[in-house]
C-alpha cells in the first residue's frame, strides 16, 4: 500500500480507530452497529479470505471499499458502483455557530434522516466515530454530516444529507465547511468519498476545494454458506 487512503478502512482500524477493531488474522472490521465496513490485507491470500469468512459467518456479508484480488470460488461479490475519493487540502473551511453538535440522544432522528435520504451507511453507533453536526428547524433535524473513517492524519466527512424540503439552501455546504474547520484545526486533512453518479455532490465538493484523488469501487462480498478451507 503506497498511501493510507488507498485502503482507508484498514488504515483506520490499524490507526486511530484501532480500539474499534474486530480481528481475525490480518482481517479487520468495525462492529456492525458502529460501521459495516471490513478490510483485508493489501494482497489477501486464501487464508485471509477464510479469516474474513470466520468474521462474518456463513452467508454473512462484508462491505469492502477495496477488492484488489478476486476472492476464492464460492464468494459472491456485488459491485455497488464506482466512486471517487476526494481530498480537501484546499478546502475553504469555516466554523458555523448555528451548527449544533449531535449526540447519543439525537441518534433516533439521525437514523430516520439517513434512512430517508440515503447518504450511505449510518448505524446506531456510527456517531462514536467522530464529531457530527446538524441544523434544526423548530426542533426538527433537517440536515447533518459527520466524521467516519480516520486514517492517521486524515478524517473522512460522511453522512452528508439534507431533508428534501430544505435542499438548495446551502446547509450541506455549511456543515462540510464546519467539519473541515475542526479537522484542519487539529492538524489533519479532510477527505470524502462519493459515487461517481452523484455528479451534483461531486461538483459541489470541487467548488469547496476538494480535489479528486482516485477512483474506487464500492462492493459487498458475501461469504459462502459452506465453511472455507484455509488452504
Amino acid at each position: 500500500m503506497s498511501h493510507l487512503l488507498d485502503n482507508p478502512v484498514r488504515s483506520s482500524l490499524t490507526g486511530p480507530h484501532a480500539g474499534f477493531a474486530e480481528r481475525r488474522g490480518d482481517v479487520l472490521r468495525y462492529p456492525f452497529e458502529v460501521c459495516p465496513f471490513a478490510a483485508l490485507p493489501d494482497e489477501p491470500g486464501d487464508a485471509d479470505w477464510a479469516d474474513a469468512a470466520e468474521l462474518a459467518g456463513p452467508g454473512g456479508v462484508l462491505p469492502l471499499g477495496r477488492i484488489q484480488v478476486a476472492p476464492p470460488a464460492g464468494w459472491e461479490v456485488t459491485v455497488i458502483g464506482e466512486g471517487v475519493q476526494m481530498t480537501g487540502e484546499d478546502l475553504a473551511a469555516a466554523a458555523d455557530p448555528e451548527a449544533v453538535v449531535l449526540g447519543p440522544a439525537d441518534v433516533p432522528e439521525m437514523l430516520d434522516l439517513t434512512k430517508r435520504t440515503r447518504p450511505g451507511p449510518f448505524m446506531k453507533r456510527t456517531i462514536e466515530l467522530g464529531t457530527y453536526l446538524g441544523f434544526r428547524h423548530d426542533g426538527r433535524l433537517v440536515a447533518m454530516a459527520g466524521e467516519r473513517l480516520h486514517p492517521a492524519g486524515w478524517t473522512e466527512i460522511s453522512a452528508v444529507c439534507t431533508e428534501p424540503a430544505w435542499r438548495g439552501r446551502g446547509l450541506a455546504t455549511r456543515l462540510v465547511l464546519a467539519l473541515g474547520a475542526g479537522i484542519l484545526a487539529r492538524g489533519e486533512t479532510p477527505f470524502l468519498q462519493a459515487l461517481t453518479s452523484n455528479t451534483t455532490a461531486i461538483k459541489l465538493y470541487e467548488e469547496l476545494g476538494f480535489r479528486p484523488r482516485r477512483t474506487i469501487m464500492f462492493a459487498v462480498a458475501r461469504v459462502p454458506e459452506a465453511r472455507l478451507s484455509r488452504g
